[in-house]
């Protein structure tokens, strides 16, 4: 990992004002390992950079040091634009997969399925008009 990525995870921490201990014990790990994150000695594996994303609000592009934003980029988990119709038509594509094998599997979901394609239907409608 990157000297960002350290150099993040403790300005973070210090912006929050939070003591290396409390920080450790809510993120489930110990003083000594998140100093060693934080000086970059160790390297923390997904699950941690996914909590201390969600601990700290910030995307993990953001954290990893591939973005100033700490929002991160644009789509569905950075805030950005949604109704992106490129974007749109890629959910569309894997979401009718995923509901045609589940409900085969399991038929109790076909009407949740068939809510939510309905919904992203309406949403590339949108996404259709604005590109127009």
């Amino acid at each position: 990992m990157n000297v960002m990525f350290s150099q993040t995870l403790s300005h973070l921490r210090h912006e929050k004002g939070i003591s290396q201990r409390l920080a450790a014990q809510e993120l489930g790990v110990s003083q000594a390992l998140l100093s060693h994150y934080e000086n970059g000695i160790r390297e923390p594996g997904l699950a941690f950079v996914v909590k201390a994303c969600d601990y700290y609000q910030v995307s993990a592009d953001y954290l990893l040091g591939r973005t100033s934003d700490r929002s991160g980029p644009a789509g569905p988990a950075g805030g950005g634009d949604q109704t992106d119709p490129a974007s749109l038509m890629r959910t569309a594509d894997v979401l009718s997969q995923v509901c045609v094998d589940l409900c085969r599997k399991e038929p109790d979901l076909g009407l949740m399925f068939r809510r939510l394609a309905s919904q992203l239907n309406k949403n590339l409608g949108k996404a259709r008009t604005k590109a127009d």
